[in-house]
């Protein structure tokens, strides 16, 4: 196998492991908490997986478009990501003081583990920009390996706040194993953060573009908890905790795709493979849906323990969901290869939309009215860029000298 393709390989790989573990979090935490203990770790995950998207937006894709000295990026990135995580570490900390009970003491660890966290994820970019996915592979493989291990030695009923420092601190011997193997790249480099502080910041374009997509979508669910009921976060997160293989393929869509689709030549072709792609996920999510929702009670409880009971009414609206994500995935993808321009304001309208959708079907409907509005929102997202596909005009062709 060529060098790039072992890189593709590794890639590929890293991206499952690192889906695995967000997966196999939930899937621990369920099973050891109870219904109201997985809502606060729900509440705070959900929390952890909007810094951790708003890190990845303005550090990490802005580090693997750089093509300077890498090694002072990556060193710039890293020393960045600690101040920042650190700062709203004590922020989040704060706010665990000043909330009472358990959903206080839970936020209080995420504050006390968020930079170790936030760290080991952002080490990724800097391998990716350094075309070293297998180092990333290798620092991933081990945070799957210590936290799979960290969570399963806790006790049942153990406390939201207690899982979430075992997850974060489990995180260190994987942090540390990506720092020593980035170190030969950033030997001899300098810092230099002032330009993550400046105006017009490559990150800043990112940062709005993952807020009024998956941000506004996470934030409103978390509003669910602070507004009605954590339990209706907890319901809504162990449903699409199962649907997490599903992640993976339009993560590896999304970040394997542009490349090959731009060497298929044309607006016909490009769509026709797009599309194609689109109805096999569809089909895909769907059937997994299906199989999900055939579950015997007793497998069920197996996965996320008592939150299954409040879970499983909900696999159909999810299942739909995903359905049609398997289609707008595929659309904005064809955008993003024919029309890069075209995907931001898809983004806003119809993520905005979503939003209005799920709060407006929980206010009619309960929890399965919101995973209902959030089926409708991502079914409206992936025809209007279908639509908008329709309408991209093929290029002139050039002509043909005499």
């Amino acid at each position: 196998m060529s060098r790039r393709g072992r890189a593709a390989v590794a890639s590929v790989l890293d991206q499952a492991a690192s889906s695995a573990t967000n997966i196999l979090v939930l899937v621990l935490a369920a099973r050891l908490s109870t219904e109201s203990g997985f809502a606060d770790f729900s509440m705070v995950y959900v929390t952890f997986t909007v810094l951790l998207g708003l890190n990845m937006a303005y550090v990490g894709q802005s580090v693997v478009l750089e093509k300077g000295e890498l090694g002072a990026v990556c060193r710039s990135a890293v020393g960045f990501t600690g101040a920042a995580s650190a700062a709203v570490g004590a922020v989040l900390a704060a706010v665990g003081l000043a909330l009472s009970g358990a959903t206080g003491r839970a936020f209080l660890a995420l504050g006390l583990v968020l930079p170790l966290v936030l760290l080991q994820d952002g080490l990724r970019y800097c391998f990716s920009a350094l075309r070293a996915p297998e180092r990333a592979l290798a620092a991933d493989a081990l945070r799957l390996v210590c936290v799979v291990a960290a969570l399963a030695l806790q006790p049942s009923g153990a406390s939201a706040g207690r899982l979430v420092l075992v997850w974060g601190v489990s995180a260190l011997p994987a942090l540390g194993l990506g720092l020593w193997l980035l170190r030969p790249y950033m030997r001899g480099a300098r810092a230099d953060l002032r330009p993550y502080v400046r105006r017009g910041h490559l990150g800043q374009r990112f940062v709005v573009e993952f807020a009024v997509g998956n941000g506004s979508s996470q934030l409103a669910v978390l509003g669910l908890g602070v507004f009605a009921t954590p339990l209706a976060v907890g319901a809504l997160r162990g449903a699409t905790t199962l649907f997490g293989p599903l992640n993976v393929l339009f993560n590896s869509a999304n970040s394997f795709g542009p490349p090959v689709l731009s060497r298929l030549g044309g607006k016909r072709a490009t769509v026709r493979a797009t599309a194609l792609l689109g109805v096999v996920l569809a089909v895909l999510g769907a059937g997994w849906g299906a199989v999900l929702y055939a579950l015997p009670d007793r497998v069920g409880r197996q996965l996320l323990g008592d939150t299954w009971a409040s879970a499983s009414g909900l696999l159909p609206a999810t299942g739909a969901q995903y359905a049609v994500m398997g289609l707008g995935t595929c659309a904005l993808l064809t955008l993003r290869v024919l029309a890069p321009k075209a995907t931001l304001s898809l983004q806003v309208v119809f993520s905005l939309l979503s939003v209005v959708f799920l709060l407006a079907g929980y206010a009619a409907f309960g929890v399965a009215g919101a995973a209902w509005g959030l089926a409708a929102g991502s079914a409206a997202k992936a025809g209007a860029g279908w639509l908008r596909v329709s309408r991209l005009r093929a290029p002139a062709p050039h002509p043909v000298p005499a």
